[in-house]
């Protein structure tokens, strides 16, 4: 089941309609068979939704005070998006899958794919389709389309005045603190619908992640992988295990797809075991990146000293996300796993030591990341603050910056300005938004998500389809379960006093719409959470063209 297009190529609408009328047929049998589990899931939570309805209309006119006549009031979007919103996430769950890498992410890159080409891309492990090959099938056009209708049924763009009579009450909610700022734009046109505030710089917490994402795809692009060698030094047969800046890197048997210290050691062995080497001197070099480890929050369940060699985020336990215990010194803790699985296939090597591989050091193998458009995936799907401040190293490694904490902050504007993105009072201190330094504005939040969806800038897509999708993936997963499951797809962002909401929704007209919503002094977070989601569902919601 493919989700609704994130931004049409107009170049390619010609193509695009030929695609659609080609599966047209196919596309009506599925919406046939997909139509009655569509319309059971919905009669089957719409009891439910009368509820939510009913708890939430109170309090919807306690914010506006006053009731106006003639205008849809706020519950009746919230619970508009509710039954949309759960009623996609049953057809979903029973019917195509969970919304995760081989799912949602996957329709909407062959989706792209097949308005771009003549075919759609392969499903194989490897993602590039080679010319000797046949051409894979070209993917389908979106089924919800099929559902409602015809293809092209996206109306107008909602009206600010529209907009603000639904989101001004529900912004207004005194759980959002004593500030706040919002946008909504049109991710077609990157028109903004409606703001307040949008040029007022508060703290985004995670959602800098946004930022830091857009600045390291456009700097090393979304093929570029991270690389992890061990090199052997001529003269003194030094074996150096050098870092690549890979946080992904796992020491697991099951790698999931990462690039794995286990075969790296393995392949370093059989090329030692060439050479009749059977001892060796184990070093390591960390060198990529500079400056203090250590986040100016101080040492933080949250990330890991940030190192250029690392395994498995530096996590004391088999987690792959969240809050958890890390290394002292990952550069080493990794080094001594690597030495643990040469010792496994036959080398012994002293006790390992920083060093620096030279320029004529031999490399004996490797392994390589999967491509950066799955670490951004990762990255904000899960908020990985460490794979965040990874990619700000590496921006600044591109932009022939210092790789500490300053100059990731540095290059990603850098970046973000070549991009022509507005940066008036943006503050970056790190990449991952822990850093209660940095500063955002709703302004540049949508931008950035517009520009991400972009079609001279198909590089950027990862940040739209690595976002959390609510109530399925991420840090979404367990929110939205009373409205726009499945609807909602936005960045979270928490921090004491701090909760921040950047995404994109498609409305109840069609359109894609990039939204930011950003808050401060915020007493209780998880009533400042439940504000901030109600509001995006309304916005889902939202027929107000």
């Amino acid at each position: 089941m493919v989700v609704p297009e994130l931004r049409p190529w107009r170049a390619a609408r010609p193509r695009a309609t030929r695609i659609v009328n080609a599966v047209r047929p196919r596309l009506t049998r599925a919406a046939d068979a997909v139509r009655p589990g569509l319309t059971r899931a919905t009669e089957t939570v719409r009891p439910y939704l009368a509820r939510t309805a009913a708890a939430v209309k109170p309090q919807f006119t306690r914010l506006s005070g006053v009731t106006r006549p003639k205008t849809v009031k706020t519950w009746q979007y919230t619970a508009g998006a509710a039954t949309a919103g759960l009623a996609l996430a049953a057809t979903v769950a029973t019917a195509a899958g969970p919304w995760d890498s081989s799912g949602q992410r996957t329709a909407e890159r062959d989706r792209a794919v097949a308005l771009d080409r003549t075919g759609g891309t392969d499903h194989e492990a490897d993602t590039g389709t080679t010319a000797a090959a046949p051409r894979p099938a070209p993917s389908a056009a979106s089924v919800l389309a099929g559902v409602g209708g015809g293809v092209d049924t996206v109306k107008a763009a909602p009206t600010g005045k529209a907009l603000s009579s639904v989101l001004g009450p529900l912004l207004g909610n005194t759980a959002l603190g004593t500030r706040h700022t919002a946008a909504v734009v049109d991710v077609a046109s990157g028109r903004r619908l409606y703001g307040a505030g949008t040029g007022a710089a508060l703290i985004p917490a995670s959602t800098t992640k946004i930022a830091t994402a857009v600045a390291a795809l456009s700097a090393l692009g979304a093929d570029h992988r991270l690389t992890t060698r061990a090199d052997l030094e001529p003269d003194t047969k030094e074996l150096v295990l050098v870092g690549g800046g890979d946080p992904t890197l796992t020491a697991r048997a099951d790698t999931d797809g990462w690039a794995s210290l286990r075969e790296l050691a393995r392949d370093t062995a059989a090329a030692l075991k060439k050479r009749d080497i059977r001892t060796v001197t184990l070093s390591y070099d960390k060198t990529l990146y500079a400056g203090s480890e250590i986040h100016p929050i101080g040492v933080n369940d949250n990330l890991a000293p940030v190192s250029a060699l690392m395994v498995d985020e530096a996590r004391t336990d088999d987690s792959a996300s969240g809050p958890v215990a890390r290394v002292s010194d990952p550069a080493a803790d990794a080094t001594r796993t690597f030495a643990r699985f040469l010792a496994e296939d036959g080398i012994r090597t002293t006790s390992p030591g920083p060093s620096k591989a030279t320029g004529r050091a031999e490399n004996l193998a490797q392994v390589s990341s999967p491509p950066l458009s799955a670490l951004v995936e990762r990255m904000l799907t899960n908020s990985d603050n460490d794979i965040a401040e990874a990619l700000a190293r590496q921006t600044a490694v591109a932009g022939k910056q210092r790789a500490d904490f300053e100059g990731g902050g540095h290059a990603i504007r850098d970046r973000l300005r070549k991009l022509g993105l507005p940066l008036a009072g943006a503050e970056f201190h790190d990449g991952s938004g822990l850093d209660r330094a940095d500063r955002l504005t709703a302004n540049l939040l949508t931008s950035l998500l517009v520009k991400a969806g972009d079609p001279a800038h198909p590089e950027l897509r990862p940040v739209l389809t690595g976002l959390p999708v609510a109530g399925f993936t991420g840090t979404l997963t367990s929110r939205y379960t009373d409205g726009a499951a499945g609807v909602v797809r936005a960045k979270t962002g928490t921090l004491t006093g701090v909760n921040t909401l950047a995404g994109t929704v498609v409305d109840q007209d069609g359109r894609l719409l990039a939204f930011a919503f950003l808050t401060s002094d915020t007493t209780d977070p998880g009533a400042a959470q439940s504000a901030l989601d109600r509001t995006a569902s309304a916005l889902a919601a939202c027929g107000c063209g």
